[in-house]
């Protein structure tokens, strides 16, 4: 068992989903095949160049994109929110997500663990997709209980 678990939804007309950070839990091979399998239109990773590098999934922008996926990268600080530079990476990463999920692809968003950050950013798209925040909030933590750690994530996941 890799501990790499997707946790999905629909979303618009595709199907958002927050995974852990693929080879987290030491199966970067296997998670990557479980992701490949899963066939994502877009994966977004919410986390820091470091920590993809520390946790050895420092190629996992050329190991997504060679299966055939567009992978972007929204560096945030755990337990953070976007800074100037990740508000610019988040504005061209969640258009990419907004039209996978309206052609009714699928779109993973992962962090570290999968819960704070990653939810930040799969509640923010919810809402730009057009759901009211505290449901959106409600539906998201009913497949992922630990989404959206701080206030500050709230905040921000709410300010569209």
């Amino acid at each position: 068992m890799t501990g790499f678990i997707i946790h999905a939804l629909q979303v618009a007309d595709g199907i958002l989903a927050l995974a852990p950070m693929p080879g987290r839990g030491g199966h970067y091979t296997e998670d990557i095949a479980h992701l490949r399998d899963w066939k994502p239109a877009l994966v977004v990773s919410m986390v820091t160049l470091p920590e993809l590098v520390s946790q050895g999934a420092g190629d996992l922008g050329s190991d997504v994109q060679d299966m055939g996926t567009r992978w972007m990268h929204v560096p945030v600080t755990d337990m953070d929110i976007p800074d100037p530079e990740g508000e610019e990476a988040w504005h061209v990463a969640s258009n990419a997500a907004l039209s996978a999920l309206q052609g009714r692809g699928r779109v993973l968003i992962h962090c570290m663990g999968g819960c704070g950050r990653s939810g930040m950013a799969a509640l923010r798209l919810m809402i730009e997709a057009g759901e009211a925040p505290e449901a959106a909030l409600a539906r998201l933590r009913a497949i992922r209980p630990c989404a959206v750690e701080t206030e500050a994530q709230l905040a921000w996941a709410r300010r569209v």
